[in-house]
């Protein structure tokens, strides 16, 4: 049976930001190159037993998907909310 991969999610207000332990190093790449300086490190550790990042809190992040990008292992996830028209 194949291995289950979870990622550990926050909901903001623009997206989910989902990033998976199992596949991050906690090399920072996505902290150094946020624009709004959303990520900071967290008390989970990552594959080689290092902190991963989370967001800071749930408005400052634009879902502008940098995070996503930069990660050289793929552990991040930006899932962005479906706007919503007004009428």
């Amino acid at each position: 049976m194949p291995k289950t991969i979870e990622a550990k999610s926050t909901p903001m207000n623009k997206a989910a930001f989902h990033i998976f332990p199992e596949y991050c190093k906690g090399c920072g790449l996505c902290k150094e190159k946020c624009p709004n300086d959303v990520l900071r490190w967290s008390h989970s550790l990552g594959v080689y037993g290092t902190p991963i990042v989370e967001p800071k809190d749930e408005e400052s992040c634009i879902a502008c998907l940098i995070c996503e990008m930069v990660c050289p292992d793929a552990a991040i996830f930006i899932e962005k909310y479906p706007k919503v028209k007004n009428k």
